[in-house]
């Protein structure tokens, strides 16, 4: 009963095949079928992952659209193929069903004899399209109009005949056309043969075969329009972000993109906007460093330029001559202005890294640290006396950036100190994990209303402004603080004067 069936359903299944393929293969050339057409590196110098270059070519939204037809031609394909060989099995199983329980029904009739029966008309039975025979264990048989009304016998029917068997169904050809053969015992010796014609099957298949396949095509280019379109939808977020990257390359313009929901589209602009902010702030600090700068530039090369003008004046033929004490206090005066542009360029060129991580990291002995500083400070502070209670302090950081940084807060304190006065140096252990290092000074202390902006770059209170400096010693004091992960305040001495605090991590060193 299954081999017809089988070789008539491969006709069928062969051209669904044929049509399911006609669907997925286009596909297969856009995602590099072909040698000739993708290249699929296994490994970039970019460290990104293994891809068809082919999809390069497309849009997002493209690839979105080829992804969901793939996707759907798989599932269709699986679907189509599981849906025909289930509906297959079932018609099969239900013809097979009722072909038994007719020839086992005429078999066991106590009405009519099973050699009768074989006689009997198909017509009689309800189906014309039925042929029956009666096969005997010797492999003769009975049938109503001969050998043209037989179905087709073999080994199985015959083995049900000898009562090898108690049935037997199959698909046989029998002149180019299939049956569906079932055999049944009909007493000692012989076997009730009935065979059905599959043609009206075999039409369900043709038509199952051909549905599948164009329903599935239709599935295949909804469910591509249906990405791209989603694909439009969900990347509208994206084009915003483009467009803004694109403002921002062109005109410079940092404005922030509005937001709108909070999925991860709604997190990536948000990071852009964080982006945005910090690279504005970072044109500002840039913006507001070269208009300080240029401010206390201005001052010391126009005094330079006036006292090389005067000396040029002096020299030339006719001019008065000028004094030599005058020659040489206006030479100090440009030795004085070069030294402290000296010190302005480097504070300058110091304050330049201050986003620059800190990439020294060595053992540090905070000890040792001051100490050096604290002979240079002595060496330039006159009759300035520093008192120094140390105690051993151990972290890891830059050496020579936290000695410019207790060096500045030392100069700063000698400037500020009168004649003959002690400037205190400590190192007060906070916890385990911290300290802070004070240095106080006996000057007339820091006004009240200038304690939180003394740590600024370029400020310089109203008393300030006549004393030697550039207003960045500071600055670069907070810089080196907080690249070290640690802190400065100012506040008042117990002596009266300033006290500048810097906080810094570490461990007491035993």
């Amino acid at each position: 009963m299954t081999e017809p069936a089988r070789s008539r359903i491969g006709a069928v299944t062969e051209p669904a095949r044929s049509r399911v393929g006609a669907v997925t293969e286009p596909a297969t050339p856009h995602v590099g079928a072909g040698p000739a057409a993708v290249h699929l590196h296994q490994g970039r110098p970019d460290g990104s992952t293994a891809r068809f270059e082919v999809l390069d070519n497309f849009s997002l939204r493209t690839r979105i659209g080829i992804l969901a037809a793939l996707v759907s031609a798989v599932a269709v394909v699986l679907v189509s193929a599981a849906a025909f060989v289930t509906v297959r099995v079932a018609i099969l199983q239900s013809l097979d069903a009722n072909l038994l329980q007719r020839a086992s029904a005429a078999a066991q009739s106590e009405l009519a004899d099973p050699r009768q029966l074989a006689v009997i008309p198909p017509g009689i039975l309800g189906a014309g399209d039925i042929r029956i025979a009666l096969l005997f264990a010797d492999g003769g048989g009975r049938s109503a109009e001969g050998e043209a009304s037989a179905p087709p016998r073999g080994p199985e029917e015959l083995a049900v005949a000898r009562g090898l068997d108690d049935a037997s169904v199959r698909t046989a050809t029998e002149g180019g056309v299939q049956y569906r053969v079932v055999a049944v015992q009909a007493g000692p010796g012989q076997a009730l043969v009935i065979g059905q014609r599959l043609e009206t099957t075999q039409q369900v298949f043709t038509k199952l075969g051909v549905a599948l396949p164009v329903v599935g095509g239709i599935g295949i280019l909804v469910a591509a329009l249906a990405g791209v379109t989603v694909a439009r939808a969900g990347l509208r977020p994206v084009d915003r972000l483009t467009a803004a990257t694109e403002r921002v390359a062109s005109t410079g313009d940092l404005r922030p993109i509005p937001v709108d929901g909070t999925d991860e589209l709604a997190r990536l602009t948000h990071s852009f906007n964080d982006m945005l902010g910090g690279l504005a702030a970072s044109q500002e600090q840039q913006r507001r460093l070269v208009a300080d700068a240029g401010h206390e530039l201005r001052t010391p090369l126009t005094s330079m330029r006036t006292n090389l003008e005067l000396l040029a004046a002096a020299d030339r033929p006719g001019a008065p001559t000028l004094p030599e004490s005058d020659r040489a206090e206006i030479l100090d005066d440009v030795q004085a202005q070069v030294a402290e542009l000296s010190t302005l360029v480097g504070d300058l060129v110091e304050l330049a890294r201050e986003d620059a991580p800190l990439v020294v990291h060595e053992p540090v002995e905070l000890v040792d640290v001051i100490s050096g500083a604290l002979e240079r400070a002595r060496r330039r502070a006159g009759d300035v006396e520093f008192v120094a209670t140390l105690v051993p302090w151990s972290l890891m950081g830059d050496s020579t950036a936290l000695e410019r940084a207790v060096l500045n807060l030392l100069d700063n304190a000698a400037k500020w100190s009168p004649p003959g006065a002690s400037v205190r140096v400590q190192i007060r252990p906070l916890d385990e994990w911290s300290m802070v290092l004070e240095v106080a000074d006996a000057g007339p202390g820091i006004a009240e209303e200038d304690l939180p902006r003394v740590f600024d770059r370029f400020y310089r209170s109203a008393t300030s402004r006549t004393m030697p400096g550039s207003g960045l010693g500071l600055a670069i004091v907070r810089q080196v603080a907080l690249r070290h992960g640690g802190a400065v305040w100012a506040g008042r001495a117990p002596e009266g004067g300033a006290l500048l605090a810097l906080r810094l991590p570490g461990r007491r060193a035993w």
